[in-house]
C-alpha cells in the first residue's frame, strides 16, 4: 500500500465544510479543524438556481471555516469539482485556527461576474449542518443569505 502524500491545506466556507460530501468528493482529505478568515465576507452568487459560497475582501468581516488536509488526488478532484479555474480560482489566504494559530491556506473564490442571489434550500441546509456540528457562528451564514437575496430584489433580478 502506498502512502498518500498530503500537499495543501483548504479552508472550506461551503458544501465542502460537510464531512460526507467531502468524503466522498476527496476520500483522502483529513480534517484537522476549523478557524476563520478574517476582513472576508461570505455571499453567494451565481446564476439562479445555481448561486453558491464565495467570499471576498470586507474590512471588519470574518468567514467561519472547516480545515482540511488534501493530497494532490484530492485538490484535483476538489479543482473539478469547483470548476477551477473556470468558474472559481484559488487564492493562498490567511486563515486563524480556533486555537490562534495563523496560516496560510488555500481557498476557493468565485470569479466576480457573477451576480449575488441566494443558493436553493438543499445547499444551503448542507452548510447550515455543518455549522451547528462544528460550533460556527451561524449568524454569519444567515447573514450572507440576506446579504445576496437583498441584492437580488434591490435590482429586481429574477
Amino acid at each position: 500500500m502506498t502512502e498518500k502524500t498530503f500537499k495543501t491545506v483548504y479552508a472550506a466556507y461551503g458544501s465542502n465544510m460537510d464531512e460526507a460530501q467531502m468524503a466522498f468528493r476527496c476520500p483522502d482529505a483529513k480534517l484537522i479543524g476549523t478557524g476563520e478568515i478574517k476582513n472576508y465576507r461570505l455571499m453567494f452568487k451565481g446564476e439562479l438556481p445555481y448561486s453558491y459560497a464565495t467570499i471576498e475582501e470586507e474590512e471588519n468581516s470574518s468567514v467561519p471555516v472547516v480545515l482540511w488536509e488534501l493530497s494532490a488526488a484530492d485538490e484535483f478532484s476538489l479543482d473539478r469539482y469547483e470548476d477551477c479555474p473556470k468558474k472559481y480560482y484559488k487564492k493562498v489566504i490567511a486563515v486563524e485556527t480556533a486555537e490562534g494559530t495563523i496560516s496560510n491556506v488555500m481557498v476557493y473564490v468565485m470569479h466576480e461576474e457573477y451576480p449575488l442571489n441566494p443558493p436553493d434550500t438543499h445547499y444551503y441546509a448542507a452548510i447550515f449542518d455543518a455549522y451547528e456540528k462544528f460550533g460556527l457562528d451561524s449568524a454569519k451564514l444567515e447573514e450572507a443569505l440576506k446579504f445576496s437575496d437583498r441584492y437580488r430584489r434591490t435590482f429586481n433580478f429574477s
